[in-house]
């Protein structure tokens, strides 16, 4: 995201102005952007004109436009924002008080301003205008037949393509069926490395994990070297050393959560913001089973270990916070001040990442505790 401008008072009102350059900027806008806020930004409208006949004639207008916000939707495939409210400011084609939706676009700039440009509002500004972070790694989750390539960000997983091919049995008692396993296989590593050529660049990502269940990983990876001499793909034979293979149950999205905590991943990716994310959850699972007492999840029983200034790790996701409730929305502001003014660390969860979905089933908050408190128990939810 680039920032032409900002001029805002922290914890006041004020204004900036942004322009997204990259489908992950949308999502930051997504998380940025509030009922009760108003969006400032190019649309096209529908304008119906009389004609002097007394016929009517329409055309598409293209104006500026500012609306204060009532409802905004983000739709993953495409990266498509659209933000919907009534018209702010006088007009000559849309009068005020009526809704329009801005749908806002790559390379167009658009204006936001809020009454209380809160702290989770400045962070999210700072990490969506942060230029040193994008695309951690890529990758390709695969089995027999199956392939999907991901791209994991700083705050969105997506799946850029689906390879399936049908592969018939491997079975040595029948002499043709290995030739058409092999010839079906190859072609299916074929379309693969096509999707790896075409979605990965190497200048943006730190590294590609190809993972699967058995040896379909390491088949693929030798094809990928030896094709990869045989056609001179220099992007391939530079950059060999940041391919690697990992474990995966399956070549379906939930193994992706495997994939990201193995070992050999995590240390490619460990000060990446999905890493932390992955670890901090790991360990609070790991705590709830072993020490129930020195973990808990659900609004109420955070803010009560917060009270006893007992959290030492809080993890929230991005969705507490898209809030039409402005108190609501302070509410957990608070919290996350809060612990980090008592010292504890906060991890503020997408929800399209992996780890972000399984928190939202958590209630979307949770916390590891400095010490144990038994009282929870006692808790309703």
């Amino acid at each position: 995201m680039q920032l032409i401008w900002k001029n805002f008072v922290p914890d006041g009102p004020g204004t900036v102005k942004l322009k997204p350059v990259e489908d992950d900027d949308m999502w930051h806008a997504y998380n940025l952007i509030c009922p009760g806020d108003t969006v400032e930004a190019t649309t096209v409208r529908k304008v119906v004109r009389d004609m002097g006949s007394g016929g009517r004639d329409a055309e598409r207008v293209r104006m500026m436009l500012e609306i204060r916000v009532e409802a905004v939707d983000y739709y993953k495939e495409g990266s498509v924002l659209r933000v919907r409210g009534k018209n702010f400011t006088q007009n000559e084609h849309v009068k005020i008080g009526q809704f329009h939706t801005l749908e806002l676009e790559l390379h167009r700039p658009f204006v936001i301003s809020k009454k209380i440009w809160d702290s989770i509002a400045r962070d999210i500004l700072h990490e969506a205008c942060d230029h040193a972070a994008s695309v951690d790694l890529s990758v390709i989750l695969m089995q027999e037949g199956l392939a999907q390539l991901f791209m994991v960000g700083r705050s969105i997983t997506t799946a850029r393509s689906r390879i399936e091919t049908s592969i018939p049995r491997n079975s040595r008692k029948h002499g043709p069926a290995i030739s058409g396993y092999e010839s079906a296989l190859k072609k299916f590593f074929e379309n693969v490395l096509q999707a790896l050529l075409m979605h990965i660049d190497f200048s943006i990502i730190r590294c590609v994990v190809i993972a699967s269940p058995g040896f379909t990983k390491d088949q693929f990876r030798d094809y990928l070297l030896m094709e990869a001499q045989r056609q001179d793909l220099k992007t391939i034979i530079k950059n060999k050393s940041r391919i690697i293979v990992a474990h995966a149950t399956s070549g379906y999205t939930h193994s992706l959560k495997d994939v990201l905590q193995s070992p050999n991943v995590m240390n490619l990716i460990k000060d990446t913001k999905a890493a932390k994310e992955v670890r901090a959850l790991k360990d609070f699972f790991t705590m709830l089973s072993q020490d129930s007492s020195r973990a808990c999840y659900g609004p109420r029983h955070v803010e009560f270990a917060n009270e006893r200034l007992a959290v030492e790790t809080l993890l929230i996701t991005e969705n507490i916070f898209r809030n039409s409730d402005v108190g609501e929305r302070q509410r957990y502001v608070r919290l996350v001040e809060s612990v980090k003014d008592s010292g504890g660390s906060v991890h503020i969860f997408s929800s399209l990442h992996i780890s972000g979905e399984q928190l939202e089933q958590l209630t979307g908050i949770a916390a590891l505790l400095r010490f144990p408190l038994p009282e929870l128990d006692d808790l309703e939810m």
